[in-house]
C-alpha cells in the first residue's frame, strides 16, 4: 500500500504554507483563492455562452484562428522539446530515481496502472478519431503530397494520424505527471501544480504565482474535459441515431451528457480503487476485445502489414510532420496538428496529475517508458487496425461509406462492412459511454485535488461539484457553437499553460539532479 510521502528534504513548512489557505465550510475543504476564482470563472463562461450563443460562437472561432496561425511555432517547438527532454531524462542516470524514495514499491500492477493511464489519457479520442483520421489524411494528404500517389498518401496519412496520438501527446502528459509525482512523493509537497516550481521560485510558489498556475490548471482541465465530453456525446448520439433512429440533435447530446455525468457521480463517490480503477480495467478489456474482433473479422493480413509498415512510416515522416518552417499544408498544420497540441496541453494537468496519483513506487525510467512509449505503440496498433481496415475498404473494395460519412459516424460505418455489425456497434456505443464516464470521473478527481490545495482525501461533495460543473461547461459550449466552440476554448487556455509546461520541465530537471546527488 502507498504510504503518505514524507517531507525529508527540508523544502519548507509545507503544511503551514498550504493549510493556511484552506477554508472548511459547509462540508467543503477548499483552497482559497484557487477554488473560488476557478469556479467563478467557469460559471461565468457557462452563463455568458448560454446567454450570447451566436456571439460566443463567432468569438471562439476568431480566437482559434488567431492562436493557431500566430503561435503555431510555439506549440510545435514546445512539443518537440518535451519529447526530447523525456527521452534524455529516461535514459540518463536520472532515470534511476524512484518516485517515493529508494524503498517505495508500486501500489498498482502493470495491467491496472496502464488501464487507468490509458483510459484517462486518450481512450475516448481514439474511439472518435481512430477510423476518421487515417482516411481523412489519406484523401487530403499532408506535407503537400499528391493524393493521386495512393501509396505515399496512405503512408503519410496513417503517419499523420499516429503522429497526433503518439510521442508528442504522451510527452506532454509525462512531463506534468512526472513533475507532480516527484515533488509529491519525494519532496512531500501537495499534489498540485505549483509544487513543481519550488526549485525555481522557493516559497513564492505559495503566493500569487502559485495561485495563477493552479487556476490555469483547473480551467485547462475543465475545458479540455469538456471537449472530450462533447466528442463522446456527438459519437454516442450518432451511434444511437444509426442503430435506433434516435434524433441526434442538441437535445439528445445534452441528455446524454447529463446521463453519463450522473453515472460518473456513482464512480466518484466510490473512489479511485473501486470506481476509476475498475471502470478503466473494464474499458481496456472491452477495447481489446473490439480490437481483436476487427483484426479477425477484417482484412487480417492487410492489417498486420499496415501495423508493421506504420511503425516505419511514422519514424520516416516524423521529422517533416514536426517541422513548422515553410510548410505547404498550412490548413492541415493549423486545423489538425496545432489543435491537437493545444488539446494535449490543456489536458495535461488532468492526465498528468492522474498519472502521478497512481505512479507511486515507479522509477523515472519506468514511468517514462510506460507513459510515453507503451501508449504510443498501443495507439499505433489501434490506428493501423481500425484506420487500416477503413482504408482497405476504401482503396481495395471501393467502399466510400467512411469517406462520405460525418465524422462521428466513421467508426460505425467501418464496422458496417464487417460481420455482426449491429451487435458490435451496440457494444461499441456502450464502450464509448464507459470511456466517457472514466474521463468525467478522473477529471473531477483532479480538479478537486488542485482546488483543495493538493489534498487527496478531500470531501466527496467537492468531487461531485466539479463533475457536475464539467457537464455544464460541455453543454454550454456545445450549445454556444458546437464542437468548434469546445475546441476553441481548449486552444485558448492551452497557450498560457504551454509556457507553464516549459518552466515545469526546468524545475523537474533541477529537482531530479538534487535527488540523484543525495542518493548516491
Amino acid at each position: 500500500m502507498v504510504t503518505e510521502p514524507k517531507n525529508t528534504k527540508n523544502t519548507a513548512d509545507i503544511g503551514h504554507e498550504v493549510g493556511e489557505h484552506n477554508i472548511q465550510a459547509l462540508g467543503f475543504d477548499i483552497h482559497n483563492p484557487v477554488f473560488m476564482i476557478s469556479a467563478v470563472l467557469a460559471v461565468t463562461v457557462v452563463a455568458g455562452t448560454l446567454l450570447f450563443q451566436q456571439q460566443a460562437a463567432i468569438f471562439f472561432a476568431d480566437v482559434r484562428t488567431w492562436i493557431t496561425t500566430t503561435f503555431d511555432w510555439f506549440f510545435l517547438i514546445s512539443a518537440n522539446f518535451l519529447v526530447l527532454f523525456c527521452m534524455a531524462v529516461a535514459f540518463s542516470r536520472l532515470g534511476r530515481v524512484r518516485l517515493g524514495g529508494v524503498d517505495a514499491r508500486p501500489r498498482y500492477g502493470y495491467p491496472g496502472w496502464l488501464s487507468m493511464l490509458f483510459a484517462a489519457g486518450v481512450g475516448i479520442g481514439l474511439m472518435f478519431f481512430g477510423v476518421l483520421e487515417p482516411v481523412t489524411h489519406t484523401l487530403n494528404a499532408p506535407l503537400g503530397i499528391d493524393p493521386a500517389d495512393t501509396a505515399t498518401a496512405r503512408a503519410a496519412g496513417m503517419s499523420a494520424a499516429i503522429f497526433h496520438w503518439g510521442l508528442h501527446a504522451w510527452a506532454i502528459y509525462a512531463i506534468v505527471g512526472l513533475s507532480l509525482a516527484f515533488f509529491c512523493f519525494n519532496r512531500g509537497m501537495p499534489l498540485t501544480l505549483r509544487s513543481a516550481f519550488y526549485p525555481l521560485l522557493g516559497n513564492k510558489v505559495w503566493g500569487p504565482f502559485g495561485h495563477f498556475v493552479d487556476i490555469v490548471g483547473v480551467l485547462a482541465t475543465l475545458f479540455g474535459l469538456a471537449v472530450s465530453l462533447g466528442l463522446g456525446a456527438e459519437q454516442i448520439a450518432a451511434g444511437l441515431n444509426y442503430l435506433l433512429d434516435v434524433p441526434a440533435g442538441n437535445t439528445t447530446k445534452v441528455v446524454l451528457i447529463f446521463v453519463i455525468i450522473s453515472i460518473a457521480l456513482v464512480s466518484v463517490v466510490a473512489g479511485l480503487d473501486k470506481g476509476v480503477k475498475r471502470l478503466s480495467e473494464l474499458n481496456m478489456g472491452m477495447a481489446a476485445a473490439l480490437w481483436l474482433f476487427v483484426l479477425i473479422a477484417g482484412p487480417t493480413l492487410a492489417i498486420l502489414v499496415t501495423i508493421f509498415n506504420s511503425f516505419a512510416d511514422y519514424l520516416k515522416f516524423l521529422p517533416a510532420l514536426s517541422n513548422w518552417v515553410d510548410r505547404e499544408d498550412t490548413a492541415f498544420l493549423h486545423g489538425w496538428t496545432i489543435f491537437y497540441w493545444a488539446w494535449w496541453i490543456s489536458w495535461s494537468p488532468f492526465v498528468g496529475m492522474f498519472i502521478a496519483r497512481i505512479s507511486y513506487g515507479r522509477t523515472v525510467r519506468e514511468f517514462i517508458i510506460w507513459a510515453l512509449f507503451i501508449p504510443t505503440l498501443i495507439g499505433l496498433i489501434w490506428m493501423a487496425t481500425f484506420g487500416g481496415t477503413a482504408l482497405d475498404q476504401l482503396l481495395t473494395e471501393g467502399n466510400r461509406s467512411v469517406a462520405e460519412s460525418v465524422p462521428e459516424l466513421a467508426l460505425f460505418k467501418m464496422l458496417e462492412g464487417l460481420p455482426f455489425a449491429s451487435v458490435v456497434s451496440t457494444v461499441t456505443v456502450f464502450l464509448i459511454a464507459i470511456f466517457f464516464i472514466t474521463s468525467a470521473d478522473s477529471g473531477s478527481l483532479v480538479m478537486d485535488i488542485i482546488t483543495a490545495g493538493g489534498k487527496m482525501d478531500s470531501p466527496v461533495r467537492q468531487r461531485v461539484f466539479w463533475c457536475l460543473l464539467a457537464g455544464l461547461v460541455a453543454v454550454a459550449l456545445m450549445l454556444g457553437g458546437g464542437i468548434n466552440s469546445l475546441q476553441s476554448m481548449t486552444i485558448s487556455i492551452a497557450l498560457p499553460f504551454g509556457v507553464v509546461l516549459l518552466l515545469m520541465s526546468a524545475g523537474l530537471l533541477k529537482g531530479l539532479r538534487e535527488e540523484r546527488a543525495e542518493t548516491r
